[in-house]
């Protein structure tokens, strides 16, 4: 065989596939138990959707009440952000339905996650692309991927997937699912996208003139008080404008610039992300969007006049595709009634808001009690393949319930979750569903996770 045709082969204790934040979080956790770590990341950079997508801001690390419930891994990530002039920190949101946003900016986090990553000691593995998964007796051996370098067999004890849409786990044969029950179908993808030149101040007028076009928990009288952190609405201009997108309303935030904005309002439907062919499509439809959505804020949106597009996602938003089966699927009843696991290991506040597959609006529904969820490790755990664990977008859950757990903060809390899991099944020589949930959780808990 030609040495251009051959394949090397490496040996870790832990390979992470996927570098957005859950494979951020759950690398620096299992690197930091002092395992062989290697994390493989399909672009020139980490950050994921958060990226690679540009999903802005954050939401949630907060129940709708204020406590902070996703802290460890993920809080350290925004206090060196807000160290570095990367972030604000966590903001109250304004014209929205969450307590709390978390602004940042992208370029910065890039490199400090790289940085926490180094310092665990991880081996981060850029520009590298998983095609091939082997497996034995319902244990995954190794995993084959293709780089500028040719090809690389990674051997491992533990695999963790935080590709976003189940890749590793879906080419190792485990049970998944996808979409909603019935057609499959998914939430819409989203091409987003940037404009500067927005004078925030003059939105902020419109909406206290206007607040029946807009959406709000905050009182509108206290918008002259707080910085405008988001908004939803401008209805009447939207019905007005015959778009043909399906959707009703105009969504953006503000930031991180003080004239800049980061526009949610593409709205790419019927399409499989995991197909080549729908998600080319998606691309190109998602950007000729953009184009239509830019005209139209400053054409008919205050504050819009003279604003420019100043970046565009350089790929489409992925709200939901592949997600694995696991020990247990988290259902829409566990995250309205609040409900509390034995075996948990990160929770949430943020409610469930589902864009609907085929339709206009958002589905949100609201968590009860003390206002948060438990995720339970055995969401994490695939079902048939002994040492695959997952995190982030692609954990078990039902159609309804992913419609919380994709958000970012969640997926760096069960990141964290799957590498520490990983690390101590390594040094205990168990299968993840074998390891002492309560060892987890006492890991969990002083390294500062809010379980």
């Amino acid at each position: 065989m030609s040495e251009r045709m051959s394949m090397k082969t490496e040996q870790a204790d832990v390979v992470i596939v996927g570098g957005g934040p859950a494979g951020i979080a759950a690398a620096i956790a299992a690197g930091r138990q002092g395992v062989r770590t290697v994390l493989v990341e399909r672009y020139g950079f980490v950050g994921g959707m958060s990226t690679a997508a540009m999903v802005y801001p954050w939401m949630t690390f907060h129940t709708e009440s204020g406590e902070q419930v996703i802290r460890g891994i993920a809080q350290e990530i925004v206090d060196r952000l807000k160290a570095r002039g990367g972030s604000p920190g966590h903001l109250r949101d304004t014209v929205g339905f969450v307590h709390t946003v978390t602004p940042y900016h992208p370029a910065i986090y890039q490199v400090i996650a790289a940085d926490m990553l180094q310092e665990a000691g991880v081996r981060l593995l850029l520009h590298s692309f998983v095609d091939e998964v082997i497996v034995q007796d319902n244990r995954v051996e190794a995993v084959r991927l293709t780089n500028k370098s040719g090809r690389l067999e990674l051997k491992a004890k533990i695999f963790v997937d935080t590709s976003g849409d189940a890749d590793a786990a879906y080419l190792a044969g485990a049970a998944v699912a996808k979409g909603r029950d019935g057609d499959h179908q998914s939430q819409p993808m989203t091409m987003k996208f940037r404009m500067r030149g927005v004078n925030l101040e003059r939105v902020k007028q419109y909406i206290l003139e206007h607040p029946e076009d807009f959406y709000a928990k905050t009182p509108f009288a206290e918008l002259d008080r707080i910085p405008l952190t988001g908004v939803s609405g401008f209805y009447s201009q939207w019905q007005k404008s015959g778009i043909p997108i399906n959707r009703d309303q105009v969504l953006f935030f503000t930031g991180p610039a003080e004239d800049e904005v980061l526009i949610n309002c593409t709205r790419v439907q019927g399409l499989d992300a995991t197909n080549a062919e729908d998600l080319t499509t998606a691309e190109q439809e998602g950007r000729k969007q953009v184009l239509m959505i830019a005209e139209f804020l400053q054409r008919d949106v205050p504050g819009f006049e003279r604003a420019s597009i100043s970046a565009v996602a350089p790929q489409i938003g992925i709200r939901e595709s592949r997600r694995i089966i696991g020990h247990y699927s988290l259902t829409r009843e566990d995250v309205i009634t609040g409900r509390k696991f034995d075996d948990v290991i990160a929770r949430s506040g943020y409610p469930i808001d589902i864009h609907d597959p085929s339709g206009q609006g958002v589905v949100a529904a609201f968590i009860e009690g003390d206002g948060a969820y438990d995720i339970p490790y055995r969401c994490l755990i695939s079902s048939n393949i002994r040492n695959l664990l997952a995190a982030g977008r692609c954990i078990s859950t039902t159609h309804e319930a992913h419609a919380t757990t994709r958000l970012t903060p969640s997926c760096m809390a069960t990141g964290e979750a799957a590498g520490t899991s990983a690390a101590l099944a390594v040094q205990l020589q168990l299968d993840p569903l074998s390891l002492p949930v309560a060892l987890l959780q006492k890991e969990l808990r002083q390294n500062g996770v809010a379980i």
